[in-house]
């Protein structure tokens, strides 16, 4: 068995994170191609709009949080809600306006011989695109 070194938290790019967004790498992909992550959203920060290769699963473990797939519903997600964006589906996902949120991601890194980017990065949540909830 192998302990892996805790990383301290970073702060989210503001390339790819509207407000306040810290992530804590729990497993980096260096043993498997699996990835974790857990994600601190404050109010009303969110992911810009980004697509996974190989898909992302997404599990909120506290607060109420909020997700869309382009051309879809904005959908409020709350704790122990998983949520599955499949490969190369553009989405966002980030904290409602009033409340703290905190995920896990979960994706798998690029298969030995997959080419393209593991995750691709586009254009930030707009204020209208984020207040598009029911």
């Amino acid at each position: 068995m192998e302990m892996l070194d805790r990383q301290p938290s970073v702060k989210g790019p503001a390339d790819w994170f509207t407000g306040d967004v810290y992530f804590d790498v729990i497993a980096p992909g260096t043993q498997t191609r699996g990835k974790v992550n857990t994600v601190h959203f404050a109010p009303g920060a969110r992911t810009a709009w980004h697509r996974h290769a190989n898909g992302q699963t997404l599990h909120v473990t506290e607060g109420v949080g909020l997700t869309q797939s382009r051309g879809g519903e904005v959908v409020t997600i709350h704790p122990g809600q998983t949520v599955w964006c499949p490969p190369g589906e553009w989405h966002w996902h980030g904290a409602s306006p009033e409340t703290f949120m905190t995920h896990l991601a979960i994706w798998d890194g690029l298969a030995e011989g997959q080419d393209g980017p593991e995750t691709e990065w586009s254009e930030q949540v707009t204020d209208v695109e984020y207040g598009q909830r029911s």
